[in-house]
């Protein structure tokens, strides 16, 4: 070990439980939650790396990302902290293969005595251990100043500073001086004997936040395997009515055929029709949507700078539009009802004109009540071909994935809210993930075949922790173009309206599961719980794929023309500040009991909600009584009050705030239109490899900063992309003027 400067790097850790040494460095574990907090809440000027709390400055929250120790025994006068930082990742989130949250320790300590004051003792040692205190796993000597100590990715922990006879000892028998809890062991059960009986008797009532009295309409959604839900919550209804799409004669419906491929040069037309579908998934007969009879929709292949058209016409029972997502396109075809084109009512029809600027995987889908009919069926990708031939490295084929999920219920699908959307809270997490719209996705390689998948998530809530065990991946590219290198990832964290782009290689013959591994957290016994879903299976025959593409594949390519072309923006990194939204939310009228459970102090929540653990309480809330907000600090507008301008060949840095003292902490999927945008900064810690994007994943309390190109007039919106938050108001529309207009 060398200590330089008050900074100890600790080169090994014992391998124990979740530890490990991993290219010397101590690979420990914590899923601390992320969240805003108040400046008292925790030590900011020991919070080593974070960015420090300060009057009308947005930062994270120091409470969930600065974890306090205390001194022990007679130990007064110390101080200390752990500072949980961003890991160096290409996601919205770092984390391990199965899901665990990973973050960079480092413990900063003041006012140590010297050791030999405290009796016979010649360094302090730094453990970290379970809330039951096994294994203990030693990190090392430790001293005043700033002490690195590794990756942490434990889900409970707690962290401990000894004083020791020496630095070589493996087993802690000196005093403590210092102890601290992760964020996450506050979370814990709720007083069952309080709420198992229900809350009615105080106030609730079995269908809420509405005048609709149809509760026996519903059926409840079905609890996922494993969890158990408090009594009182059975009995909770959404307060509107539910819907499901409704023909004369089902029968007649065509059923669902697989999407084709289109491709489409400069000038080409295309006729796109929402019309029903019928599918039959899980042994259950759904009446569905479909964009030209397909589920998904057409995959268009179009080269880079084509034009198209697009004759839409809309044959289901909802009125509807079509948003082209991610592209720069002309504004009056985003496909925005209300700010840039009127609701296509069902029978009507709208033409479109689709300019293809930027390269890539892109999407389209509806954008009203899309928490219904994009969940239904209505999307499908865009694939962009590069002018460039060298544009992505050599790949014996491609594959366009659609990641989905589906809620199923014991009758078929679990119905959407009526009058408005249903889920308000978490958003509506499917029970049945499809791939390409199959439950059972299947793929046929070669060995040594590598295989570049675009991949696109269209759910309307889930994020996606993807692996394939046994392929080597690396990530080439993401929402509009490649980062500017190449990088090995062991899983692919992928939020709802992202795209990433992957290559894999498939080495050994046998057959590789298409895995999602995350951790839920059960919050009726206070505990995480792995989850794990195959959503398919690449089986890898013996014959050698040609030609033998291992030596182009082992190499990290550096995209030159990317690095080139953000080059001309690094001079805007580290400025101020101009524009900041600080993301939030406010309820009315929720259930007693609902409201009792959600608002313990003690809560916890995980930086990314990856599954639908609460789903009574969820799926109860309405857009009625949830309202998800944008806010602008700086005038304290609200959603579509927020006014702000800007002119074409504008460069704005945007700060984003998820605030972390509210209701139900969640991440949220931030989307702007029309536009791109580079992720300059997570946490206060600079991004190190670039990539253009449209999307990004703010997970709790985290902020981060976006650098906005601003280069194409008109209204666009900015908003979130998990559908129920968007229904619920989390949306706002900004101005972008032509570079001769002046501001008004």
């Amino acid at each position: 070990m060398k200590v330089t400067g008050g900074v100890v790097a600790v080169g090994t850790a014992v391998a124990m439980g979740a530890v490990v040494a991993l290219g010397g460095t101590a690979v420990l574990g914590g899923a601390a939650a992320l969240g805003w907090g108040r400046a008292a809440d925790s030590p900011g000027d020991l919070c080593a790396g974070l960015p420090q709390p300060s009057p009308g400055r947005l930062t994270p929250s120091l409470d969930l990302y600065c974890l306090q120790l205390v001194p022990a025994g007679r130990a007064a006068g110390i101080e200390g902290a752990l500072s949980l930082l961003p890991v160096r990742s290409t996601f919205g989130a770092a984390v391990t293969p199965d899901g665990r949250h990973r973050f960079d320790g480092v413990l900063t300590l003041r006012g140590l005595p010297e050791p030999e004051e405290l009796g016979p003792y010649s360094a302090y040692i730094a453990w970290i251990t379970t809330p039951v205190f096994t294994p203990l796993i030693k990190l090392g000597p430790v001293e005043n100043g700033t002490n690195a100590v590794g990756i942490v990715d434990l889900e409970k922990f707690v962290v401990l500073v000894s004083a020791e006879e020496s630095a070589e000892v493996d087993e802690r028998t000196g005093p403590l001086v210092l102890r601290g809890r992760s964020p996450s062991t506050r979370m814990r059960s709720p007083d069952f004997f309080e709420f198992a009986m229900g809350g009615r008797s105080v106030g609730d009532e079995r269908s809420v936040g509405g005048e609709h009295e149809s509760a026996d309409e519903w059926d409840p959604p079905p609890t996922p395997a494993g969890l158990s839900m408090l009594p009182a919550l059975m009995d909770l209804r959404p307060g509107v009515g539910p819907f499901l799409p409704v023909v004369g004669s089902p029968q007649r419906i065509p059923v669902a055929r697989p999407r084709e491929v289109i491709q489409l040069a400069d000038g080409d037309s295309l006729e796109l029709v929402a019309g029903f579908v019928r599918r039959r998934l899980r042994g259950r007969e759904l009446l569905m949507y479909g964009f030209n009879g397909q589920f998904p929709g057409p995959l268009l292949w179009v080269p880079e700078a084509a034009r198209i058209t697009v004759g839409f016409r809309n044959e289901i029972d909802l009125p509807t539009t079509v948003h082209w997502h991610g592209v720069r396109l002309d504004n009056r075809y985003d496909g925005v009802p209300g700010v840039t084109q009127e609701l296509v009512l069902p029978g009507g029809s709208f033409r479109y004109e689709i300019f293809f600027r930027d390269p890539g995987i892109y999407w389209y889908h509806p954008h009203h009540r899309e928490d219904i009919t994009q969940d239904l069926g209505l999307y499908g990708n865009m694939l962009v071909r590069s002018s460039r031939p060298d544009y992505y490295g050599p790949a014996h084929r491609e594959e366009v994935v659609v990641l989905d999920d589906l809620l199923l219920g014991e009758a078929g699908l679990v119905p959407f809210g009526d009058e408005a959307a249903t889920h308000a809270l978490m958003g509506r997490f499917g029970n049945l993930m499809l791939v390409n719209g199959e439950p059972d996705y299947a793929l046929e390689v070669r060995a040594g075949e590598v295989v570049r998948f675009f991949l696109t998530n269209v759910s309307n809530t889930r994020t996606f922790n993807l692996s394939l065990p046994g392929a080597r991946l690396k990530v080439v590219g993401s929402d509009v173009g490649n980062f500017e290198r190449e990088e090995w990832v062991e899983s692919v964290v992928i939020a709802p309206a992202e795209r990433y782009i992957v290559h894999a290689r498939f080495d050994r013959p046998g057959d590789v599961p298409l895995l999602n591994r995350v951790r839920g957290i059960d919050h009726l016994y206070g505990r995480f719980i792995p989850e794990e879903d195959t959503l398919g299976v690449v089986t890898v025959s013996a014959e050698q794929a040609l030609p033998d593409l291992d030596a182009e594949f082992a190499r990290l390519r550096e995209h030159r023309h990317v690095v080139e072309e953000i080059a001309r923006y690094r001079m805007h990194f580290d400025r101020p500040v101009d524009r900041e939204l600080v993301l939030s939310m406010e309820s009315r009228e929720l259930p007693f009991l609902v409201d009792r459970l959600m608002r313990l102090d003690s809560a916890y929540f995980n930086p990314v909600e990856w599954s639908g653990t609460m789903p009574l309480m969820n799926w109860a809330s309405t857009t009625r009584q949830v309202e998800w907000k944008l806010v602008d600090p700086a005038t304290g507008a609200v959603n579509e009050e927020i006014d702000w301008r800007f002119r074409v060949g504008d460069v704005v840095k945007i700060r984003l705030s998820n605030e972390r003292r509210v209701l139900h902490a969640m991440q949220h999927p931030i989307h702007l239109h029309g536009q791109r945008f580079l992720v300059v900064a997570v946490n206060g810690s600079p991004s190190d490899n670039l990539v253009w994007k449209d999307t990004v994943l703010l997970p709790v309390g985290a902020t981060v900063d976006i650098l906005l190109e601003l280069s194409n007039p008109g209204d666009w919106m900015l908003h979130c992309h998990i559908a129920e938050h968007l229904e619920s108001g989390m949306k706002m529309v900004f101005r972008v003027e032509e570079e001769a207009e002046s501001r008004p």
